[in-house]
């Protein structure tokens, strides 16, 4: 999980067993879950605030949407805490998320990144996140937006009852198979379903957050 000893090439149209095991609220992921509380983060400030905050509200923006899609990427095989705690740096190590910088790294920059203690230091997560800002530029060069993509897959919010229990929430679904099969098509890297399905759920395309959590008690909606 998360080993430099993965294939630089790899693409990920299908979730390796890590990721669908570190999937940030499933099943797999809530063993001993009290009811009424948070999802998850009860105890982290930090993650706490994510929570409430961020999480299953609506994202747009190309530069937001890649930072998300990054971020979510280097996740995979690791805690969502992990990433979250090094967030302000993946922010300095990638020109805060900026594609068009990102995208003229060359190998001396992958080399800076594998030094930096400050972000998650997976040779094939780095060369990804700089071919994802390079997909992204061509997809931009078509007349294409992320954003499009991204909103283009996401559900009916009707479509499926709110879950109660972490049994309730998929690792994936048709509209993340989708996804991920579409970014891949457009030369995206290390997006499968669960790393995509994920994100969906980041970015509030799904909101996942279950019955009894507080922010759904609270009646925090989330506003596209």
């Amino acid at each position: 999980m998360g080993a430099l000893g993965q294939s630089v090439g790899m693409t990920s149209s299908d979730p390796t067993p890590a990721e669908a095991l570190q999937h940030p609220v499933s099943s797999e992921t809530a063993a001993g879950h009290p009811p009424g509380r948070r999802c998850f983060g009860d105890g982290d400030p930090l993650y706490e605030r994510y929570h409430d905050e961020e999480w299953g509200r609506p994202v747009h923006g190309e530069r937001e949407l890649y930072e998300r899609m990054t971020l979510e990427a280097f996740q995979s095989g690791l805690a969502w805490i992990t990433v979250l705690r090094k967030r302000e740096g993946f922010r300095a190590a990638f020109a805060d998320f900026d594609p068009a910088v990102v995208a003229g790294y060359d190998d001396h920059d992958v080399e800076r990144l594998m030094g930096d203690a400050g972000i998650i230091r997976n040779r094939a997560k780095i060369t990804a996140a700089i071919a994802n800002a390079q997909a992204l530029l061509d997809l931009h060069g078509r007349g294409g937006s992320l954003d499009a993509v991204f909103w283009s897959h996401a559900p009916d919010p009707g479509a499926r009852p709110r879950p109660r229990t972490f049994a309730d929430v998929p690792a994936r679904t048709p509209e993340s198979i989708a996804l991920a099969k579409e970014l891949k098509r457009l030369g995206f890297r290390f997006v499968g379903p669960t790393t995509a399905y994920a994100a969906m759920q980041a970015c509030g395309m799904v909101d996942d957050h279950l019955a009894d959590c507080p922010v759904v008690l609270a009646g925090v909606r989330p506003t596209a």
